[in-house]
């Protein structure tokens, strides 16, 4: 792996990264200090050097267990990234887009954070398997200590027919199975604690939805939960249950519902094939789009604002490139739209830090927009013009944000971008051994409802992702396709 454009202005920009540092840590407050150590997984390779000039070496793992990995104390958040490829997955460093570890994995392989800010969950044949992304943070008194270690892929599994999507939401999170509309939740406090070198699995709580279909479902603290309503031909909205499984909110105005997202102040909305479904913790609104068929698949929130970005296809047939993007604000119960002039797809779309829309289009252009007013605000260049494949699965763009870096995947140059979105500009850029095709980010943050334990550091303890809101679906559209 090589790496290019990092100065030294953007180290210290990314060390701004650690939002919550303590002052008297180990580490100083510099969170580059830490030292990548070998791979713990018997499949591992590891890149040595953040500037590509190592070796490649193959870790000799097969005696490593996750308790053997070496811990150490950083200065803030270290983010790391989970990026697919065709037979493995590999783990990334956030800051230096270091390999820190690649394993193979069968089949085609999705990838998603598991919602504590830690771990991710592999898509693989019938099951989710449990990734340790290595990087966490922990409470201590008025501020948190942030630890790294080694990537961990587990045997931990979730298993059923035709897992889907995974979802967190105020501290719980939730495996949907396709293949038999299974809904799996779990208490994000509880990845910390699982013993990954033994036979342990992680205990869920499994529910139903009235039949089986491609949906999501969100599961909330109190033990109600939020489910899409369908079947294996069709899908015509949502409704809500409470603790005791009664159904307390229902809507069927929803067609081909799909796209997760939450909102502020309780709220959930959901893509429907002619306009938005949402949730306000109460009851269901349905806001209409113009159009007589105007599918949103998939939205994106960002924190404390009513306003989601989805995307937009109008052609039925889906014979036709999308090149407007939906702005849905949930107060005014309006959907406004934005022409981008070019083509983009279902990896296109994310939020920045001021909640501003970004859109990564086939013009090979980065596009902010700012979703109060819809105005094109910024664009910057990333790569060259390119072509969404034909087929849904096959590699293409794609976009993922923490806090104020994008991270980009250019999959015909194998080569992953590191955009600062203040100075609009490109601050790193790593050319990979592998073309990347999906990719998930964790930020190394406890999330709300995954601080559960306080005290003294245990390698194998604890938590992290900061936000339960950033949980759209949209990876999983096109298995409509």
């Amino acid at each position: 792996m090589n790496t290019k454009h990092l100065t030294l202005p953007s180290v210290f920009m990314i060390s701004a990264l650690a939002l919550v540092s303590c002052a008297d840590s180990a580490a100083d407050g510099d969170a580059s200090e830490e030292e990548p150590a070998a791979s713990a997984t018997p499949t591992s390779e590891s890149s040595e050097g953040a500037d590509g000039g190592g070796d490649e070496a193959t870790s000799d793992a097969a005696a490593v267990e996750p308790t053997d990995r070496e811990t150490h104390e950083a200065g803030g958040p270290s983010p790391r990234l989970a990026v697919t490829y065709d037979g493995g997955v590999a783990v990334l460093d956030g800051a230096t887009l270091e390999v820190l570890s690649e394993d193979e994995a069968e089949g085609f392989v999705r990838v998603n954070p598991a919602g504590d800010g830690r771990h991710f969950f592999l898509t693989e044949g019938e099951s989710f398997r449990l990734i340790d992304g290595g990087t966490w943070g922990e409470p201590h008194g008025d501020h948190d200590h942030f630890y790294t270690t080694d990537p961990y892929v587990s045997d931990l599994t979730v298993d059923g027919p035709a897992p889907g999507h995974v979802v967190s939401h105020e501290g719980i999170g939730t495996l949907f199975f396709d293949g038999n509309g299974e809904i799996h939740s779990y208490e994000l406090s509880e990845l910390a604690d699982l013993d990954l070198g033994s036979e342990e699995q992680l205990e869920t709580e499994v529910a139903e939805t009235e039949e089986a279909h491609h949906g999501v479902a969100a599961v909330f603290p109190d033990g109600g939960r939020f489910e899409t309503l369908g079947n294996e031909d069709e899908r015509n909205g949502a409704r809500v249950l409470d603790a005791d499984g009664e159904e307390v909110a229902r809507s069927e105005e929803c067609p081909g519902v799909h796209g997760e997202a939450a909102g502020p102040e309780g709220m959930l909305a959901v893509g429907c094939e002619d306009g938005v479904l949402i949730f306000d913790g109460t009851e269901f609104t349905k806001i209409q789009a113009d159009e007589e068929y105007a599918r949103i698949g998939n939205l994106f929130p960002a924190e404390d604002s009513p306003i989601f970005l989805g995307d937009y296809n109008t052609d039925s047939e889906g014979e036709e490139p999308m090149t407007q993007v939906s702005l849905v604000d949930a107060a005014s119960g309006e959907i406004s739209t934005v022409d981008l002039e070019a083509a983009y797809n279902f990896r296109s779309l994310a939020r920045g830090p001021e909640g501003e829309a970004l859109v990564l289009a086939e013009d090979g252009q980065l596009h902010v927009i700012d979703p109060e007013t819809g105005e094109h605000t910024d664009h910057l260049e990333i790569m060259a013009e390119w072509t969404e494949p034909e087929e849904w699965q096959e590699p293409r763009p794609a976009i993922r944000v923490v806090d104020d870096i994008a991270y980009i995947t250019e999959p015909d140059a194998q080569t992953l971008h590191m955009v600062d979105l203040g100075s609009m500009e490109i601050i790193n850029s790593a050319e990979l051994d592998f073309t990347p095709n999906e990719i998930a980010a964790v930020d190394g943050r406890a999330a709300e409802g995954a601080q559960e334990h306080e005290g003294e550091h245990e390698e194998g303890d604890h938590d992290d992702d900061h936000s339960d809101h950033d949980h759209s679906d949209e990876d999983h559209e096109d298995h409509d396709h």
